[in-house]
């Protein structure tokens, strides 16, 4: 058994790994990192954050929390998805230095030494890995993802290559202050910036992923464009929302009165009736008109509605079944 982390010798470093149904890979991720973590970069803790696996998970990870004090196991009530799963890690992270990374083994744990490195060498607040040589296809992945990382690397200002990726080091201050919602994970580095965080990219592995298939499809492409826009919004314009909607409003006003003004001199000059000629495209006008914008601002104004009462209620976005350590493992059941 490896020695405890006390309150006194409070661990240096943190891993944080969201698990769902990867009961193929628990076990070898855990062997892999204790191998780079143990010796070398300690004290450390194993924070794996079971978001409600329905396989062998989570008797797995009770195993393994019983037979390593470092380990933490954090199973949440229902299946929230990676964001809600990574925000329950983060919060529960004590390290100094947050290392987050995927359960799949996709990511390889041989790459944190260099990661490590460059944040020590730099000084900065965040290392983000790079898949630079992706494995997987380009139709479905590859390409798709080259046009979300440039259009996000252009409307955050943050000028990097994968922002997708979850294998990433922080410094343990600049993750706290990041408050995560609906697919916000890969926005991080765009959030953290707005706040002065410093960001270097690394490259790292990008393995075949050994358990299968990935549970993530080109679905998701849609619900990225949608935070994609939460994101252009909250960076730019949260203080001063009348800079965003105001130039569509005034655009949609003024173009509803180029209309009205035409027809009103048309059935001036011509006699024409309108709503007989007319009638059609006034109302397809004005509905286009009036729904695109209040969708978009409804969609956006929710968002904001939605940051401000989780923030003022101070409550998670989560909901914890329990959690497993060494001392509790024994009477755990999955």
């Amino acid at each position: 058994m490896h020695t405890s982390i006390t309150e006194v010798d409070s661990p240096a470093y943190s891993i944080v790994v969201p698990l769902h149904n990867e009961q193929e890979s628990v076990r070898e991720l855990y062997r892999q990192l204790s191998e780079v973590m143990t010796a070398r970069y300690e004290p450390v803790e194993f924070i794996f954050i079971d978001d409600h696996s329905a396989d062998s998970t989570p008797q797995l990870l009770i195993d393994l929390a019983r037979s390593d004090e470092r380990v933490i196991v954090i199973r949440l009530k229902r299946n929230y998805g990676q964001t809600v799963a990574l925000a329950a890690g983060f919060d529960h992270a004590e390290g100094n230095v947050i290392i987050s990374m995927d359960g799949d083994l996709q990511h390889d744990p041989a790459d944190i030494p260099k990661l490590l490195a460059v944040f020590e060498e730099t000084g900065c607040d965040i290392v983000s890995g790079w898949r630079k040589n992706r494995v997987d296809n380009f139709l479905l992945r590859r390409a798709p993802s080259r046009v979300a990382n440039w259009l996000m690397s252009k409307l955050s200002g943050v000028n990097i290559h994968d922002f997708g990726t979850t294998f990433k080091v922080y410094r343990k201050d600049t993750i706290k202050q990041i408050k995560l919602y609906g697919e916000m994970h890969r926005f991080i580095p765009a959030l953290a910036s707005w706040n002065g965080a410093t960001i270097v990219e690394v490259p790292i592995t990008n393995i075949e992923r050994p358990g299968g298939r990935s549970h993530y499809g080109l679905s998701r492409t849609i619900r990225v464009l949608f935070d994609l826009l939460t994101i252009r919004f909250l960076l730019k314009y949260v203080t001063r929302p009348l800079h965003f909607f105001g130039p569509i409003g005034l655009f949609a006003t003024i173009v509803g009165l180029l209309i009205n003004i035409w027809l009103i001199i048309d059935k001036a000059l011509n006699g024409t009736d309108l709503f007989d000629k007319h009638g059609p495209l006034m109302l397809l006008g004005a509905v286009l008109i009036l729904a695109g914008v209040q969708l978009i601002s409804s969609g956006l104004i929710g968002e904001m509605l939605s940051r401000t009462y989780f923030e003022s209620q101070g409550k998670p976005i989560y909901s914890i079944e329990k959690i497993i350590t060494s001392k509790t493992a024994s009477t755990a059941r999955s």
